[in-house]
Formats: structure tokens, sequence, C-alpha cells
């Protein structure tokens, strides 16, 4: 062709149809590749990370064996202390004084009623409920026995003792000490009076106590 025939409008006209058919080739070349990639399965088919779930890594019983192992040697727990058994009650040796716990300390009255110049009489009982024999101060100050009146104070044992007023006494175990005890109707004081008045008919209360402990009272009547 004459180059000068591609001159003006003529010109154009060939320029554009070359452009076209490029451009032509060019879609075709590239609707194959896609074909090619897409695998015949269409525009629709959704990617692999969307369409599957991602697998689990599987553990391996070694290496999950080694990193426990790891990391017991890098921060090692305290192993628990063993348990603090209970100590064993430690074992009384007989013979020791008693213990006010171990002892039970009671009075009974013989009567409720007493005639004029009948003489009260009373039974004091001492038990030693602990585990051995033990020993126990039964004299007149450490045990004492109290009649009272009210608020007045009658007659005790602890009144005008002579000497030490001890009396040690062997307890066995469930073995009682037993004491009677007559009250001959008159009163007493720490004083000691030579001649000391008669109670008067009325009623009265008495009891024993020794330390901390108390007997039962017990309630009797003087005619």
């Amino acid at each position: 062709m004459d180059p000068d025939s591609m001159r003006g409008d003529g010109g154009d006209i060939y320029w554009r149809r070359r452009m076209s058919v490029l451009v032509a080739v060019l879609v075709v070349v590239a609707v194959v590749a896609w074909a090619c990639s897409s695998g015949g399965d269409g525009p629709e088919r959704t990617s692999s990370a969307q369409s599957s779930a991602t697998p689990s890594p599987s553990t391996d019983p070694l290496l999950a064996g080694l990193r426990t192992l790891a990391m017991g040697t890098a921060s090692p727990s305290p192993s628990p202390s063993p348990s603090k058994s209970p100590k064993a009650p430690r074992t009384r040796r007989p013979g020791l004084p008693c213990t006010e716990k171990d002892l039970v300390l009671s009075l009974q009255g013989q009567g409720e009623i007493y005639a004029d110049g009948a003489h009260p009489t009373f039974l004091i009982t001492l038990v030693n409920t602990g585990p051995v024999m033990c020993t126990a101060d039964v004299g007149p100050r450490a045990m004492e026995i109290r009649i009272m009146s009210g608020e007045d104070r009658i007659w005790s044992t602890a009144d005008c003792v002579s000497g030490p007023g001890t009396d040690i006494e062997q307890l066995d175990r469930g073995v009682p000490y037993v004491r009677t005890l007559d009250w001959n109707r008159r009163r007493s004081s720490p004083d000691c009076r030579a001649e000391p008045p008669s109670a008067l008919p009325g009623t009265y209360v008495v009891g024993a106590r020794m330390g901390k402990l108390r007997s039962p009272k017990a309630v009797f009547h003087l005619r």
C-alpha cells in the first residue's frame, strides 16, 4: 500500500481497524486463559479457604510429653506438704492430783424435815471420772460443806479448823469417796466462839464446794 494513501481520513480508518482487531485478539486470549485456570467449575466456585474448614493441626504425643516435661523443669510446682496426724493424748500417770474436770461432787440429805433436837445428816460423795487413779484433798478446808438460810451463812466446815485441815485421798476411777456429816444445829463463825448459838427453826439450804466444783443443793427444814 502506498504510504500516501494512509494520510487523511483514510489513514485514520485504517488504524482504527487495526486496533479493533488487536483488542479482539486480546479478549480471546484472556477468555481462554480464564477458562483454563477455573477448571470448568464456573465463576461461582468459592475459594478453598471459604469452602472447606482449615484442618486443626494434630497433636504429636511425643511433642506434648516433651513440652510437659520442659514446663515441669522450668517451673516446678511445690509438692503438697503431708498432713499432720493428730497427736495422741498424753497418758496421765497414776497418783497425780485430780483435775476438776475429772471430778463429780454431790451431796444428799438424809431427810427433809428434822424434829426438835434431831441432827441433820448429809452424805457427800466425790467420784473420779478420769482415766487413772488420782489424788484429792478432801479435808474441811478444801471440801467445804456450807449451810445457808437465805443470805445468812449459818455453818461451815471451814470455820475453826484445827491443824493443817488437809486429808489427801486416792481416788480410783469410778470408785466414789463417801463422807457422812452430822450437823449439831449450832451456828459457826470464823472467830470460833466458845458458845455458838443454836440455829432457829426454819428452812435451810446445804451444799458442798471444792474449788470451782459445786454440788447440787439440798433443802431441809428444822422444827
